[in-house]
């Protein structure tokens, strides 16, 4: 019997990975691929418990270590260090995602499509249509779902045309309100007050290296910032933790009001003076309000990477 081709997302995973890990074991096994299953690399978060539920369906099985030469496919990351442990042994034969590449390097040759949309599943939402394979309900759901996660609603600036295109013929295919049903999936995400500190940090926290420069930029979804900044005590304690445990240089937890658009963020280690220079705007108690930023991957991580 021949080996399964694993697929999974990112650590901590978000809605998107999750959901992209699933579409695209489904995309694989309409195309002839049996052996493939979707993984994941962490706990699911509220939102996608939301999603999850809504469809009735279980969440991927828990992936902690790959073996070497095990066949995988990598969906919505590529950096090493976001990925699972073994991932430099394992056979990547396939990467879909939408973030920068860094960090990436394979012995053999691969397939890669990277497209700087708002979402992966825009892109697997692409290859069904480009491949002309129906798509079922449950799989617009999944897709649909992602695309509101990751560009929040369509609201970020992340969106492009092809994320707006993709949601609309993707609504059509669920056959509900999409809008209506992706605001109350963002809302469930935003129920935060049954975690501990150490957990809200961790939550959708990402990992990036440069030039030996070790950074964790973490991101809780909200509507009400002041509620989640009365922890900020809590909060620091959690973060110098991870600093410590970690050897990072800096930790930045944003704190993004998904109703109005905007993010505080807590900045702390010794390189957080990278975040003065990134907005332009002093840290007051390690803390600046950020007007109009919601995006890590478009807004926040260009800006600190430049900085670096």
């Amino acid at each position: 019997m021949e080996k399964e081709i694993l697929i999974f997302g990112h650590k901590n995973p978000d809605t998107d990975s999750i959901c992209s890990a699933m579409v695209k074991e489904k995309l694989n096994i309409k195309n002839g691929h049996n052996n493939s299953k979707a993984m994941r690399l962490g706990e699911i978060s509220k939102e996608t418990k939301y999603v999850l539920d809504y469809l009735n369906i279980e969440a991927p099985e828990l992936l902690e270590e790959v073996e070497e030469n095990q066949k995988v496919i990598l969906v919505d990351h590529n950096e090493f260090s976001q990925s699972v442990k073994g991932i430099e042994n394992a056979k990547i034969i396939g990467v879909v995602d939408h973030h920068r590449i860094a960090n990436f390097e394979t012995s053999e040759p691969l397939y890669y499509t990277a497209r700087p949309y708002g979402c992966t599943c825009t892109i697997l939402y692409k290859d069904f249509v480009e491949k002309g394979l129906e798509i079922s309900k449950e799989e617009a759901i999944l897709m649909a779902s992602a695309i509101m996660s990751d560009t929040l609603i369509l609201k970020s600036p992340t969106t492009t045309k092809h994320d707006e295109k993709a949601l609309e013929e993707l609504e059509k295919i669920a056959g509900i309100d999409i809008k209506a049903y992706g605001l109350e999936m963002l809302k469930a995400g935003t129920n935060l007050s049954d975690f501990t500190a150490e957990e809200l940090i961790n939550l959708d926290a990402k990992k990036i290296e440069k030039n030996g420069v070790g950074i964790v930029i973490a991101q809780v979804n909200t509507v009400s910032i002041e509620e989640t900044l009365e922890r900020k005590e809590e909060l620091e304690k959690a973060i110098n933790g991870e600093i410590e445990k970690q050897g990072l240089d800096l930790f930045i937890l944003a704190i993004t009001d998904i109703l109005n658009s905007n993010s505080q963020i807590i900045a702390l280690g010794n390189k957080s003076k990278v975040t003065e220079k990134a907005f332009g705007k002093e840290l007051e108690n390690n803390s600046m309000f950020l007007e109009g930023v919601v995006s890590r991957k478009k807004q926040i991580l260009p800006n600190i990477d430049k900085n670096i």
